[in-house]
Formats: structure tokens, C-alpha cells, sequence
């Protein structure tokens, strides 16, 4: 039977840094448009967590019961490690998702946009079937485009527009690095599990690309965020800021344009959360500020 720890373990903690930095960066443009309004700021935290860790819960389930979690590399998964059984696992999933439509069913009643609904509806959807359902999307090297809108585009948008009920183009804007950072995380993680992955069928994009382009791709999505914030500076001078976050992208960035392979990437996918939880607060002061 699973402990409070291996529950927590599966939760996948250190990738909560992809839920929190796009709230808080929403939460910055709001601010710059004068209108935070702090309790919505909180539950939009809430759903975003409540989201993340669902889908890691589901990705446990999906990929446990289809069996290409029993020769893993990274960190222990539920059902693949059979320390939890796959309905408790999908139980989990659905609870986490329970738990964020509720949470955002309130954004929804306070600002009266019903629309939100459809968005929130998409957003469990494709935690879902990132790994769940007969053909899902994770293994056909659609992974990081699904992060990119759902993990940037989306809850930062988002974020700000509950708060200041209008979509801003700073919003949209500031997404794309927050959105970038979220993919770097992806895509690290599926480099150290390329080899493993390919063998089980699992054609993630580091599959179809290769490692040493994946390297590439992890890369840009390191240092693209930091050209964006600077070019921003014009509009909002203070997220130039972010370049004191820039030293911390040089060691993953050297473990992983070195070759480091397997097990040797968890430490470069460590210091990659690291590096987005110090650019998003950076990147969020920045567009808080305002002259």
C-alpha cells in the first residue's frame, strides 16, 4: 500500500513550478493593469496545482496500466512501481480534476464569463489525453505544443483576465516565455527517457527529433524566454530584471548540450524548475512595476 510519501512522490512536486509561475506572472500583468484582485489571484493558483497534479496522476495511470512505465529512468511512478493500484491512481486524477472545475467554477460565477467553461473544460481534457484514451496525443510528439498553450498560454491569459476581466496583449505577450519554460521541462524530461520510450512505442518529440536536436530545442527553450522579456522592456522597462535569473540556466544548459543521458538528467531538470520559478519571479516583478 502506498504512503503519504509515495503519494506525494507521485505527485510529482518539482513539477509545480509549471503551475505556479503562470499564475504568478498573470498575476503581474494584472497588476500593471491596476486591477489584482487577490482572492481570484488564489483560486487560479489553486486550479492550476489542482490541474498539474491531476495530470500527473493520470499520465501515472495511463502510462502504468499501458506498461511503459515498468523499465523507468526517472522518478517512481504509482502504478509502475504497483505500490498503488491503478483505480486508486485514476481516483486521484479525477479528484484533482473534480477539485479544479470547482475551484474554477467561482472565477467563472464571479466574472460572468461562461465561456471560461469551454476553456476549463479544454484544459482537463488535455491533462487527460495527453497519455489517456486509445490514441493519446503525448505519444505522437504532441506533447510540448499541448504544455505551451496549456502550461503558457492559457493560465496566464487567464489568470489576468479574472482578475481584470480583459484580454490583454501583455498577457498574451508574457505567456510566451512562461510557456517556453514549461516546454524546456518536457522536453528535458523526455530526453532522459528517449531510449525507453522508443523501445515501448511512446513517440514523444525528443523520439521524432533525436536526442542531439532535442538538445537543441531545450536549449532554445531556455534562452528564447530571455530575448522576449528583454524585448518587452519598452513597454515594461523592470522585466529586464530577468537576466538575473540567466546564470542559473548555464549548468542544465551545459549538462545537457555535454550528452548527459538517463539518470544524469535528472539533476539538469531540477535546476530547469529552479531557473523558471527565479525568471517567473523576475519576469512578474518586472511587469508589476510601472512607471
Amino acid at each position: 500500500m502506498a504512503s503519504l510519501n509515495d503519494w506525494v512522490a507521485g505527485a510529482r512536486p518539482r513539477t509545480l513550478p509549471n503551475a505556479v509561475v503562470p499564475v504568478m506572472v498573470g498575476t503581474g500583468v494584472a497588476i500593471s493593469d491596476g486591477g489584482a484582485v487577490w482572492w481570484r489571484a488564489l483560486v487560479a493558483l489553486a486550479v492550476a496545482l489542482l490541474l498539474q497534479i491531476g495530470v500527473n496522476y493520470a499520465n501515472d495511470y495511463s502510462d502504468g496500466v499501458r506498461g511503459t512505465d515498468d523499465e523507468r529512468v526517472g522518478p517512481m511512478r504509482l502504478v509502475g512501481s504497483k505500490r498503488a493500484t491503478p483505480r486508486q491512481v485514476l481516483l486521484a486524477a479525477l479528484g484533482s480534476f473534480g477539485l479544479a472545475a470547482v475551484a474554477g467554477l467561482s472565477l467563472v460565477l464571479a466574472t460572468r464569463a461562461w465561456w471560461v467553461l469551454l476553456v476549463g473544460a479544454a484544459a482537463i481534457a488535455a491533462a487527460w489525453f495527453y497519455t489517456g484514451g486509445k490514441t493519446p496525443y503525448g505519444y505522437r510528439a504532441l506533447g510540448e505544443l499541448a504544455v505551451f498553450v496549456f502550461f503558457g498560454l492559457v493560465p496566464v491569459v487567464g489568470t489576468t483576465y479574472v482578475q481584470v476581466e480583459h484580454i490583454s496583449w501583455l498577457a498574451v505577450a508574457a505567456s510566451v516565455p512562461v510557456g517556453l519554460l514549461s516546454c524546456s521541462m518536457l522536453v528535458v524530461n523526455n530526453l532522459r527517457d528517449v531510449n525507453t520510450d522508443g523501445q515501448v512505442g511512446k513517440r514523444t518529440l525528443a523520439v521524432v527529433l533525436g536526442a542531439e536536436r532535442t538538445r537543441t530545442l531545450y536549449t532554445a527553450c531556455l534562452v528564447v524566454p530571455f530575448v522576449i522579456a528583454l524585448a518587452l522592456v519598452p513597454w515594461a522597462p523592470f522585466t529586464a530584471l530577468t537576466v538575473l535569473a540567466a546564470p542559473l540556466a548555464v549548468p542544465p544548459v551545459k549538462l545537457v548540450r555535454n550528452g548527459a543521458t538517463g539518470p544524469a538528467l535528472i539533476s539538469a531538470l531540477q535546476q530547469t524548475g529552479k531557473l523558471q520559478l527565479a525568471f517567473g519571479l523576475l519576469f512578474t516583478i518586472g511587469l508589476a512595476i510601472t512607471l
